[in-house]
């Protein structure tokens, strides 16, 4: 009797957003979806996508595989895309795309931006239209939700980083490239993400940004100029790939907003967000005010990215939105 031919693998390629906890974290919920929908002959190769002023809508070079995800992340009208989850309010480029979303979906496009961080929507979505629960990673979800919304006890937890997710955020966030996605994100997908913060990998990739941290919040402090409920703060006089986020709220525990311009290799970067520590209500969209300067985001949060030849531009536009945030328009947003 011959024997049966094993069925050939599927490989399916998840494009998340990268050099971000949430952004791994969405992508090992969906690697849990997919082989509780596709059963174990799969093989997944993770992208991490950032933004810059050239980073168009993903295309065929990314989305290569059988399968092709794109979490956490704007949206690409791209026929190769097979799952979409998003919930960032400024997903959809223009008007052309929320159509196409809209016409797509068949079940597997997803995009809420009432959700605090993507994870939380894959996890929902798994359980709901699914079937699957994943309860030994309610805890990634809980930490992605934290990390993404600012939900800490303090800005000073936030930034201290004696917590070994806290680590595991910074390791993320500094070298959340492919190399480093497809080495945590299986294990994110099956184990505690404790146990995975405190791998040797994690541990020594810690030790070697502490310091750059502890110098980083310095800089900060230096470089810091208070306007009214907001901080500017301009670090683009050295190249500096990664912000750490939280910062000036807890050198500066009366402001409102925060806007922090710091300069990549490739791009000039705005960070603007909301202090979620703040006694004073937020008077505005920060999504709304990014998608006007070509960039994205939350409400609460977003960033802008400039051509890194166009620094006094960029100088301009912070200070311009920094002057925005501290006016005050009528009515109060929603807490989030």
């Amino acid at each position: 009797m011959p024997v049966a031919e094993p069925s050939p693998s599927k490989h399916v390629v998840v494009a998340t957003h990268g050099h971000c906890f949430d952004g791994a974290a969405s992508a090992a919920l969906f690697t849990r979806l997919m082989s509780h929908i596709d059963g174990k002959n799969l093989t997944f190769s993770y992208r991490g996508c950032g933004y810059s002023p050239t980073s168009g809508p993903l295309g065929a070079d990314v989305l290569c595989g059988d399968v092709n995800a794109v979490l956490d992340y704007r949206y690409t009208t791209h026929p190769n895309l097979h799952w979409y989850f998003d919930h960032h309010a400024t997903a959809f480029a223009d008007d052309e795309q929320r159509e196409h979303y809209a016409q797509n979906r068949d079940g597997r496009r997803f995009h809420d931006p009432s959700y605090g961080c993507c994870a939380g929507l894959i996890v929902d979505v798994a359980n709901q239209k699914f079937g699957l629960r994943v309860p030994e990673l309610d805890p990634l979800v809980r930490w992605a939700h934290t990390i993404d919304t600012a939900s800490f006890d303090s800005a000073e937890e936030a930034i201290e980083r004696r917590h070994p997710v806290l680590r595991l955020m910074t390791v993320l966030e500094h070298q959340g490239n492919a190399s480093t996605l497809a080495r945590l994100v299986p294990r994110l997908a099956t184990q505690h993400v404790e146990e995975v913060a405190s791998d040797a990998f994690v541990r020594r990739a810690w030790k070697r940004l502490a310091g750059h941290h502890r110098a980083f919040v310095k800089r900060v402090r230096d470089r810091s100029r208070p306007m009214g409920n907001v901080v500017l703060v301009d670090l683009s006089d050295e190249i500096r790939e990664v912000v750490g986020k939280f910062v000036t709220y807890a050198l500066f525990p009366q402001s409102s907003y925060s806007v922090v311009l710091s300069r990549g290799r490739s791009k000039l970067k705005l960070s603007i967000g909301f202090n979620p520590w703040s006694t004073l209500p937020r008077f505005h969209d920060i999504s709304e005010i990014c998608a006007r300067h070509g960039g994205g985001g939350h409400a609460v949060v977003g960033a802008v990215a400039l051509p890194v030849t166009e620094l006094e531009r960029a100088r301009q536009t912070a200070l311009d939105i920094a002057e925005e945030l501290d006016s005050c328009p009528t009515e109060p947003q929603p807490s989030r």
